[in-house]
């Protein structure tokens, strides 16, 4: 499912009106109708519902909805919020025939008073009000209007995105805390960004008929990445095969202070198909550590002080992909072990304090041909970039491209939504996981997903994503299992990592893992 940004979206309907040939008016029937059977889906005849509607196309839609709903015998109520001339364009072709099936508007303009009345009384309401065009501040008397909904005990269903909210994500001064958004044809970034994400509530996508070609030659490549995506990518066990054939991993991490972070690394790659597994630590901790996963192989490294002392022989290993970086403390030695990695020729994951010396080796990885993996959270890139916290979260989609491009990298930009970008600029957004992640330990478990099945897929971006996906999933099956978000262990996550795999490889059409 293809994201975009608002002027997309303007582009992409131009090139269907213009160049594919459908009407204005046909597509805003079609958005209408489509959102309209969303909402049957949900209503109870009984209900008492609202429709406010602006001038623009988002309004016209409104129209179009409670127009069907009407016709359905539900009792629904269009208020238009401005002056019924100031409706034009197809917005007013649907008022048009609105009206001219025998429907009635409620002009807000001249009847403040009898709306703030009513509002309150309302079951559902939705929110056709201003659409993706919103820039700046919400104006009166949209923001007077907003604010006695979201005061509301009704349900409120947004169409395309919650009123006030910019589409391309940032902050909100006075925006419809929805419900449910049902947007139309392509989510919009700020469907995936936080704080706006917050205001969607359910997220719906209904497909009103634009044809692919003309997203794809309007639009950059986001698109999110599904189960039905994970089924399908999901490599197949040859019954010939052996734990040479799944990949030898190296996981290099720990040290005095964090000996839990590389084996949750170690144990989560081999939970997640993993050959064959060696785990590089400090030799200071290797007697804490040693007995933890007694399916792994152990290398225990020249340490100073609990921590490794920089000298690291990896000419002696037979590895296939690489992991550095947690619990292995941000020391010279930390620096001096990932540029040795960096000059292995194979696909190296850069994760935790791996991360805390990427200026100094940054140009190292520009000179790699084998595939280079960062995974950081917003204040790790941040650090990264030089920028602050605010300005990442602000434009999660932006900084995680121009980084993946200008490195030719593989940047996992961890949080909610976590952003998967490869270094020709395409991004795949999760869609799976919840605050139960939340927690310490977590971004080790995905890093060793990561590793192993790097050595298991034959397309980096599928196995980065599907371990991502399956990352969060364990989460979702931990709290629907009888967890609470605040209980979620580590551990725990690493546990639920086969019964999600078996989710997956019981699915209809999946192959066999």
């Amino acid at each position: 499912m293809r994201i975009v940004t608002a002027s997309e979206m303007y582009a992409i309907d131009r090139d269907t009106i213009e160049r594919i040939g459908m009407s204005e008016e046909s597509l805003m029937e079609n958005a209408g109708q489509a959102v309209a059977r969303a909402l049957l889906e949900r209503l109870h005849p009984s209900m008492r519902i609202a429709v406010l509607a602006g001038t623009g196309n988002n309004g016209g839609d409104g129209f179009v909805v409670a127009r069907m709903l009407k016709s359905y015998g539900y009792c629904t109520d269009v208020w238009l919020i401005p002056p019924k001339e100031k409706v034009k364009g197809a917005a007013k072709k649907a008022l048009d025939i609105y009206e001219n099936a025998g429907y009635e508007v409620k002009l807000y303009s001249g009847n403040e008073q009898t709306f703030v009345e009513q509002i309150a009384h309302y079951d559902v309401i939705v929110d056709a009000l201003l659409g993706i065009g919103v820039q700046g501040a919400v104006r009166s008397p949209y923001k007077e209007i907003i604010d006695m909904v979201n005061r509301t005990n009704a349900s409120v269903y947004a169409i395309d995105v919650p009123s006030g909210i910019p589409a391309d994500g940032g902050a909100a001064d006075t925006a419809v805390r929805a419900d449910v958004t049902i947007t139309i044809q392509c989510p919009k970034l700020s469907a995936y960004t936080f704080p706006t994400a917050d205001y969607y509530g359910e997220l719906v996508v209904v497909d009103i008929g634009i044809p692919p070609l003309s997203v794809a030659r309007n639009a950059e490549f986001r698109s999110t990445w599904e189960e039905a995506d994970v089924v399908r990518t999901l490599p197949k066990r040859q019954k010939s095969s052996h734990k040479g054939t799944y990949g030898k991993a190296l996981v290099i991490g720990g040290s005095k202070r964090m000996t839990g972070a590389v084996t949750f690394t170690a144990k989560a790659a081999l939970r997640s198909g993993a050959g064959l597994l060696t785990m590089a630590i400090p030799e200071a901790i290797y007697s804490v550590v040693a007995n933890r996963i007694p399916e792994a192989m152990y290398y225990p490294c020249s340490s100073h002080d609990g921590y490794f002392s920089g000298e690291i022989d990896l000419s002696h290993l037979d590895v296939d992909a690489i992991a550095v970086g947690p619990g292995i403390g941000r020391t010279e030695g930390t620096k001096n072990v990932v540029k040795t990695v960096l000059s292995h020729d194979v696909p190296v994951v850069l994760d935790a304090d791996a991360l805390f010396f990427w200026n100094e080796y940054a140009p190292f990885v520009r000179k790699r041909s084998a595939a280079t993996i960062v995974t950081p959270h917003p204040g790790e890139m941040a650090r990264m970039l030089g920028v602050s916290i605010r300005e990442v979260e602000n434009d999660r989609f932006g900084v995680a491209k121009r980084l993946a491009m200008e490195y030719g990298i593989y940047v996992v930009l961890k949080g909610p939504y976590t952003i998967v970008t490869t270094p020709d600029g395409m991004q795949y957004v999760n869609t799976t996981g919840n605050p139960a992640l939340a927690k310490g330990g977590s971004g080790d478990v995905l890093t060793g997903m990561i590793v192993a099945f790097l050595m298991q897929h034959r397309s980096i971006q599928e196995a980065i994503s599907n371990a991502v996906w399956i990352h969060g999933k364990a989460a979702d099956f931990l709290v629907e299992k009888g967890h609470s978000q605040l209980d979620v262990l580590a551990t725990d996550v690493i546990e639920e990592i086969p019964n999600v795999l078996f989710h997956l490889t019981t699915t209809k059409s999946a192959e066999v893992f």
